[in-house]
This record gives C-alpha cells, sequence and structure tokens, in this order.
C-alpha cells in the first residue's frame, strides 16, 4: 500500500475532520481542530493519503514553556489520528516522524507529546518531569513526555508547559 505524506491543505478540512471523528469514536479532537482552524494558529499540520483518500492526520501545534527563564516556544504533537480500517500499518508512525522533521526545520527545538507511555519513547520521546518539565493539566507523569529536536535544546529548561486555549476542556 503506498502511502503519501502531505501537509494539509484547506480542501483536506471536512476529509481531516472525519478521520479525526472516526478515530476517536466521539467529536472531540475533531473539534479541537475545528477551532485550531478557525484561531488561524500557525499549525504542522499533516496527512496521510491511500488511493487518494485521506486515512490519517497528524497536528502540532505551538506550546509555551513557562519558567523561571522566562517563556520558551515549543511544539506539541496531537492530535494524531488514522482512520479504523488503516489502524495498525505504520501510518501513524510516518505522520509523526514527518512532522517532527518539519518541526525542526520550523525552528522548534522542543516537542511535547501527551500520550500512551509505550508508544511514544520509539520516536525518542521521554518522560518530562525529570527534565523539570510539567504540564499545566492535572495529567500523569509517564504520559507527558518530552524530545529535544535540536542537540542540547532540554538543557537548563524547566517550567510548567502550556497548550493553546483552543485545548482547554478536550
Amino acid at each position: 500500500m503506498d502511502i503519501v505524506i502531505r501537509e494539509e491543505q484547506p480542501a483536506d478540512r471536512p476529509a481531516v475532520y472525519a478521520v479525526e471523528a472516526a478515530a476517536f469514536a466521539r467529536p472531540d479532537e475533531a473539534n479541537l481542530v475545528k477551532r485550531l482552524w478557525q484561531a488561524d494558529v500557525p499549525l504542522i499540520s499533516l496527512v496521510a493519503e491511500a488511493a487518494g483518500q485521506v486515512v490519517g492526520h497528524a497536528l502540532f501545534t505551538p506550546v509555551t514553556v513557562v519558567g523561571e527563564h522566562g517563556r520558551l516556544p515549543a511544539v506539541g504533537l496531537g492530535p494524531i489520528a488514522i482512520t479504523p480500517a488503516y489502524q495498525r500499518q505504520g501510518i501513524g508512525g510516518q505522520l509523526i516522524r514527518a512532522g517532527l522533521a518539519a518541526s525542526r526545520a520550523a525552528g522548534y527545538a522542543v516537542a511535547f507529546v501527551l500520550g500512551h507511555p509505550a508508544y511514544y519513547p520509539r520516536f525518542g520521546f521521554e518522560v518530562s518531569r525529570p527534565y523539570g518539565l510539567t504540564c499545566a493539566y492535572d495529567v500523569p507523569d509517564n504520559a507527558f513526555m518530552v524530545m529535544a529536536l535540536q542537540p542540547g535544546a532540554l538543557a537548563g529548561i524547566q517550567g510548567v508547559v502550556h497548550y493553546r486555549p483552543e485545548f482547554d476542556g478536550v
């Protein structure tokens, strides 16, 4: 199966919404993506296509680390969604790797993810608390992870990671 990973285009939005809603079997993540589109936030938004159809989506949004050294811009992965019929075929991994590369190219030095602790370490994510980095939301320590996108990027930064207000209530 040939999968094409590419930047999301405005014409993809109905398909992306459908993928997000189907993957989670609820509209919360799809509505989050919609709110981010409406807020005109600078996003790294990628889609996976199979046979010309959007079957996956990964979103990377700006986050801010607030600590004693001020504010540090970073990027947060999520949501990521794959149409149920295409899950467990490596498409999510392709989207994550492409999104991390795009985040590096965009100048981000650090990436965060709130997700399954057995899945995301394969991409280089580590539990963030040992680095002195915590999430503004009340989440399990082992599920909030960080990754340096540039060498040495985690040295000396500590603080609380704040997501965009569109994430509140998800």
